[in-house]
């Protein structure tokens, strides 16, 4: 599937600047709102850590740590996925 992305639009990540959302890493998912994207990394804003998700249905992740920091970043090579929480 080949994407052509315009001036005008935004795709990937940068669409969900703002928005809280979940990034599914190689070893953990993390949570938070995106607040910045550049060539190497994300920023999030008040972060956690999921180690468990529960159900997908419900609002809530099951086990969701909050991080001990204002901002956590994480490396893009390390995101497998991700999308709003």
């Amino acid at each position: 599937m080949q994407m052509i992305v315009t001036s005008e639009e935004k795709q990937g990540l940068t669409s969900l600047l703002g928005q809280q959302v979940t990034l599914m890493c190689a070893n953990y998912f993390y949570t938070g709102k995106l607040i910045g994207v550049d060539k190497t990394c994300v920023k999030l804003e008040d972060p956690a850590i999921v180690y468990e998700t529960g159900e997908w249905t419900l609002k809530s992740y099951k086990d969701e740590q909050k991080l001990n920091c204002k901002f956590w970043y994480v490396r893009l090579s390390a995101i497998e996925s991700f999308g709003c929480k």
